[in-house]
C-alpha cells in the first residue's frame, strides 16, 4: 500500500508515556512527542496531601516542596573523539574553555547570521567526550549541522531514543535523591555518575534544570526510565511530591525569564537582541555566527527582549503587541514590540510577559498591551519575575 501523503506524522512517546497515562496526564502535541502537559488530581492518602491537579497545583509543588518532569523528549547527542571539546567549542557560543569535566554549560548553536538554530546545555565530560542536550524540536537540525560539519576522526552519536531523562525540581529535591542513594552535594551545573539499585545503567546526574529552583536532571538508559520514575515518586512521597507538566514547566521558565526557543529565541532573534550575550564566548576565534554576532553587538540592537509586569487585570500571551501607554484606548498608542511569552504567574498572582521591543524601551517604562482591543498596563522589568533558588 503506498502510504498517504497527507496523513498525519503518529506522534512520538517517551518510554515513561504509560506512567504518564495512569496518572492521568492530559497531553498535546509538544514537538512531535505526545507530552503529558498536566495531571488529574490524586489523593495521597499516607500524607494527606494532593499530586497533580493542573498548571497550578503542579507549579506550586515545585516552588515549595518538589515535582517531578519527564523530559525524555529533550536531544541527546554524544561527540566523541579526540578533538571533541576543540570542535564543540568551535560550534557552540559560549566558551567551553570556561569549564571543565565534569561540568555543564548553557550555550547556543547559531546560523551564519547570528540567528539561534538552538540554545541547549553542554555537558563536558572529557577533552574527547562532550554530550549535548537540544530541545526536541530541534535536535535533528542540531545533529545535522554537527554531523555534517565534524571532522571524520570524530563520531557524532544520536542518542535520542537510548536514553531518557527525568526531572526532579524544587526546595526538597535533595531529599528525594538522597533517599534513592543518589549525589546530591554537587555544585550548580555540574554532573555526576552514579552507580543505583534502580537502573542497568549508571544514572547521571545533573545539578541541572529549567524551573529557576534547586533541582537535578536524571539521564537515564531508556529501559530503567520506568524504575527510576516510579521509584522518585515513592520516595518523594513524604516531602509531597508531584509529577508536573509541560504547562508548570513553561509558567515555572516565563517567571524565570528561560528563554523558549521558538518564541523567544529563533534564527530570526540573535542572542544580542535576547540579551543572553553572557552565554557568548566573545573572546573566542571561532563559532557559527560569530562575525554577525559581533558586528550586530557593535551595532547595538534595534530591539531587545524585556519583562513585562501586568499592573492591570489580564493574562499576556504570544504575538500581542506592545504599545506606548496612551489612555485607555489602544489605539491611540504607538506600536513599540510585541510579547514572545505570556502566561498567568502562580507565584506573583499577576500577568507576566517577554516581548522584543524597541531598544529604546527602558526598564521602568509603562506600556500598553493588546489584549484582543482591550488594553492591559504593563510596566518593564528586568527578569526573574521572581527570585531564582538553583544553588
Amino acid at each position: 500500500m503506498t502510504p498517504d501523503p497527507g496523513a498525519a506524522t503518529p506522534l512520538r512517546r517517551t518510554p515513561l508515556y504509560q506512567q504518564h497515562v495512569g496518572l492521568g496526564a492530559k497531553s498535546a502535541d509538544f514537538g512531535g512527542w505526545e507530552m503529558p502537559i498536566e495531571y488529574a488530581s490524586t489523593e495521597e492518602p499516607r500524607f494527606g496531601w494532593t499530586r497533580g491537579g493542573g498548571v497550578v497545583a503542579e507549579h506550586t509543588a515545585v516552588r515549595e516542596r518538589v515535582g517531578v518532569f519527564d523530559v525524555s523528549h529533550m536531544g541527546k547527542l554524544q561527540v566523541i573523539g579526540d578533538g571533541a571539546v576543540d570542535f564543540c567549542n568551535s560550534m557552540f557560543t559560549n566558551d567551553l574553555n570556561r569549564i571543565g569535566a565534569g561540568f555543564a554549560q548553557y550555550s547556543m548553536l547559531c546560523n551564519h547570521d547570528g540567528g539561534v538554530i538552538d540554545d541547549l546545555i553542554v555537558y563536558r565530560r572529557a577533552d574527547d567526550d562532550v554530550f549535548v542536550v537540544p530541545n526536541a524540536s530541534n535536535a535533528a537540525c542540531v545533529y545535522e549541522v554537527l554531523s555534517s560539519s565534524a571532522p571524520t576522526s570524530l563520531e557524532v552519536r544520536d542518542r535520542h531514543d537510548e536514553l531518557a531523562i527525568v526531572a526532579v525540581q524544587g526546595p526538597r529535591s535533595a531529599d528525594v535523591l538522597a533517599a534513592l542513594g543518589l549525589p546530591t552535594e554537587h555544585d550548580y551545573m555540574a554532573f555526576v555518575d552514579a552507580s543505583s539499585v534502580l537502573s542497568t545503567e549508571p544514572v547521571t546526574v545533573c545539578r541541572t534544570g529549567y524551573t529557576g529552583e534547586h533541582g537535578y536532571e536524571l539521564v537515564v538508559a531508556a529501559g530503567d526510565a520506568t524504575a527510576v520514575w516510579d521509584a522518585v515518586l515513592e520516595a518523594g512521597a513524604s516531602s509531597g511530591i508531584s509529577p508536573a507538566g509541560l504547562g508548570a514547566r513553561d509558567t515555572l521558565r516565563t517567571e524565570m525569564g528561560y528563554p523558549l526557543h521558538g518564541q523567544d529565541l529563533s534564527e530570526s532573534i540573535t542572542p544580542v537582541q535576547a540579551r543572553l550575550g553572557w552565554a557568548v564566548g566573545w573572546g573566542k576565534p571561532e563559532f557559527r555566527g560569530r562575525e554577525a554576532l559581533v558586528a550586530a553587538r557593535a551595532l547595538g540592537p534595534d530591539r531587545i527582549l524585556r519583562g513585562l509586569l501586568a499592573t492591570g487585570r489580564g493574562v499576556p500571551r504570544p504575538h500581542m503587541q506592545v504599545l506606548t501607554a496612551a489612555g485607555a484606548d489602544t489605539a491611540a498608542g504607538s506600536p513599540v514590540g510585541e510579547t514572545t511569552s505570556g502566561t498567568f504567574s502562580p507565584t506573583l498572582k499577576c500577568g507576566i510577559a517577554l516581548a522584543l521591543v524597541d531598544s529604546a524601551v527602558a526598564e521602568g517604562d509603562e506600556l500598553v498591551l493588546d489584549v484582543r482591543g482591550r488594553p492591559l498596563s504593563v510596566t518593564v522589568v528586568k527578569p526573574p519575575f521572581v527570585t531564582a533558588s538553583t544553588r
